[in-house]
């Protein structure tokens, strides 16, 4: 997909969209607990590196546009100390993405037409 409006009329996409919302939601409700945390970070990485053989840069991209989005839509609500700590809750998502996906043994794919090369540029760490 390469239209915003094409991915906004997909269902799939649609409820991909909710489930990682949901995820991240359940993420900050768990913060007190690591482990539970850790675990449903390991599995969902897991799941993307052998399943969906999605490059782990993509967790990264995405979670880049989730701040932006957070931080546009909420921005009275959205201080910057604020946006400090979502970004560091998106570091260590990545982190633990990085290192479930070695667990797993993961292998770097070979980019093709349509699969966008892992090099992307992101915003941020």
């Amino acid at each position: 997909m390469e239209e915003p409006l094409e991915m906004e009329r997909s269902p799939q996409r649609r409820k991909h969209a909710i489930r990682i919302i949901g995820a991240l939601n359940k993420m900050v409700e768990n913060q007190h607990d690591p482990d539970k945390v850790s675990s449903e970070e390991s599995l969902v990485s897991k799941a993307h590196a052998l399943k969906h053989k999605v490059e782990p840069v993509y967790f990264k991209i995405l979670s880049g546009v989730i701040l932006e989005v957070i931080a546009e839509e909420f921005a009275n609500d959205f201080p910057p100390e604020t946006q400090r700590a979502w970004a560091k809750l998106r570091g260590l998502i990545y982190s633990h993405v990085t290192a479930a996906y070695k667990e797993a043994g993961w292998v770097q794919q070979v980019p093709n037409a349509s699969t966008p090369p892992a090099t992307l540029p992101s915003s941020g760490p």
